[in-house]
């Protein structure tokens, strides 16, 4: 896979660039989502139902955490990209070493919080119940690695804003390969249970920490870091918190989210009934990976591009990424329609010595996650505009209306749906909360795009030739 420096950003061809950003961010997020997604299936074979439910309450309040280096992470990038495409290396360097004291401030702080509090948070995301046991011991134990994680999320976006890929995909494959091995040694052959698969994943994540710090510490990276560029900059600090805050807030929403969900299916079907949607969240993080992706890829070349003026290529950057990611939004759609039943079945054990009890929970699980993923996953084939248009304002560093369009569909609209539908339609109502909320955030998102891109990628003809 060639190699991408941020000078060629501003020159390759958009369609050749973008599938050069965009692979490799695919792959990476593939081999996470995979990881996600075999742990659960592990856990589901070998622990058994209900620890696939204790996690599914654990990963809202962990992966706030993490995305508090994602949101610090793609903030500051916006301003590297933008910086490194206007030749501003000096500011580049600073906001890298503002993100890194403001993420270990932030995060150990969360930590702390998170330990204090855990026997009120874990009942308020749904572990209620059988699940409480098993949820605590997985979220006490993955609480301790969560600020390694927070520090890959935003490595990560900070080496795929320098324009190296390539290393981006590897600091996701390695914790996840090192996490689904130690998933095999210490859940099926040391037997350690949902302690196995909670360290599994926390040394997945020193695992991640190590490579990225090898990273900035080697000659790959253009970032050369001082003690001097870890001070804070409060222009610099103030700049990453309105457009991190955008990702913020949408990590926020999602933890809402599972919240509610788990506390609303839990009082429609029990402990069943959350199982149920843990399945369906897998899906939700692996299903998508390669419109992520793409998403992924859009983000420097766009911010990149703005910066250096060039707006011919941000609008073409901006249609291709729409095409690249509406084909593989519908692959993904075509695949889900027509094997729900069968993807549900991996995550059930078929051991023949389970319990009566969790036999019938793996039967109410199989009968009813089909439907339910069918429609969850209804739209999928038009979320890329509302995906893109939304990363759009965030790569340009337009903080306000990025924030407003990304909480579009998960907050504006999906969140008073499933507290409205489910009242009148039971479980109906909060599967198809999903599709609904999809078509009316792309129709806003679509609109509000439309509007910026006529309103600002417009200049002078004889500026428009010095840019390029």
């Amino acid at each position: 896979m060639s190699k991408v420096s941020a000078e060629q950003l501003g020159n390759e061809p958009i369609g050749k660039l973008l599938i050069k950003q965009a692979v490799p961010a695919s792959i990476g997020i593939l081999v996470m989502s995979l990881n996600v997604l075999v742990d659960s299936i592990f856990v589901g074979n070998w622990i058994g139902s209900i620890a696939i439910a204790a996690i599914n309450v654990v990963l809202p309040v962990s992966f706030f955490i993490g995305a508090l280096g994602m949101a610090i992470g793609i903030g500051g990038s916006s301003i590297i990209s933008r910086a490194l495409g206007s030749n501003d290396h000096k500011k580049a360097v600073k906001t890298f070493g503002n993100q890194i004291a403001l993420t270990l401030l932030v995060t150990v702080a969360m930590v702390f919080l998170g330990l204090y509090y855990t026997d009120s948070l874990i009942p308020a995301f749904g572990g209620k119940g059988a699940i409480f046991e098993p949820a605590k011991v997985y979220y006490t134990i993955v609480l301790y690695g969560v600020p390694f994680l927070a520090l890959c999320m935003m490595g990560n976006t900070v080496i795929r804003a320098e324009g190296k890929p390539k290393f981006a995909m590897n600091a996701m494959i390695i914790p996840s390969v090192g996490n689904l091995l130690m998933d095999y040694v210490f859940i099926y052959v040391f037997d350690w249970g949902m302690e196995g698969a909670a360290w599994a994943t926390t040394i997945g994540y020193i695992l991640c920490f190590a490579y990225i710090l090898y990273f900035f510490l080697s000659q790959n990276s253009e970032l050369k870091l001082n003690w001097s560029h870890l001070g804070f900059n409060g222009a610099i600090l103030k700049e990453i918190g309105a457009l991190g805050f955008v990702t913020l807030s949408r990590q926020a929403v999602v933890s809402v989210i599972y919240l509610l969900m788990n506390n609303i299916l839990f009082n429609l079907g029990g402990e069943a009934m959350v199982a149920v949607y843990a399945i369906i969240g897998r899906m939700l993080m692996f299903a998508l990976f390669p419109v992520f992706g793409v998403t992924q890829g859009f983000l420097p070349i766009a911010g990149f591009n703005y910066g250096a003026q060039k707006f011919d290529r941000v609008k073409e950057s901006i249609s291709t990424a729409i095409k690249y990611a509406a084909i593989l939004a519908t692959i993904v759609f075509i695949g889900l329609m027509i094997f729900p039943t069968e993807i549900a079945g991996l995550f059930l054990s078929s051991r023949p010595d389970i319990s009566a009890e969790e036999l019938a929970m793996n039967t109410f699980v199989l009968e009813h996650t089909p439907m339910a993923m069918r429609l969850v996953f209804a739209a999928t084939p038009i979320i890329a505009l509302q995906l893109i248009g939304a990363a759009y304002f965030q790569a340009i560093g337009k903080a306000v209306p990025a924030l407003l369009l990304t909480l579009s569909r998960q907050g504006f609209f999906f969140i008073p749906l499933i507290l409205i539908l489910p009242t009148y339609l039971g479980e109906l109502g909060v599967w198809i909360s999903f599709p609904i909320a999809d078509v009316l955030a792309t129709l806003v998102t679509g609109y509000f795009l439309r509007k910026e891109v006529r309103k600002t990628l417009v200049v002078p003809r004889d500026l428009q030739k010095d840019a390029q």
